[in-house]
């Protein structure tokens, strides 16, 4: 059964931010499309947010730091990827939490 989550739903309870950077409406909507692939796993998630950063440290470089937070009836899930591409980090975070 593929049941997809509203947009309303998906509103509901996925929030996206960007940290350090503007997030553009391709990115925001990439992150909130690979998230609703969550919300099938689980009708207890309370909401899924992902906070999007960019880390210029004259250490690292450019690097997206993508962190998951999940907020179900027990303990919450925490996840986060880091990698040098905004969608690379969006990808790898959400195989993380699924």
């Amino acid at each position: 059964m593929n049941h997809q989550p509203t947009p309303e739903t998906l509103a509901a309870k996925v929030l996206v931010r960007g940290i350090h950077l503007e997030l553009t409406e391709a990115l925001r909507q990439a992150a909130t499309e690979k998230a609703s692939r969550l919300l099938r796993h689980n009708s207890h998630i309370v909401r899924i947010r992902i906070d999007l950063e960019l880390d210029r440290s004259k250490a690292v470089g450019e690097q997206f730091i993508a962190k998951g937070h999940i907020e179900i009836g027990g303990p919450d899930l925490i996840a986060s990827a880091t990698t040098e591409d905004g969608y690379k980090s969006l990808d790898q975070l959400i195989d993380k939490l699924d």
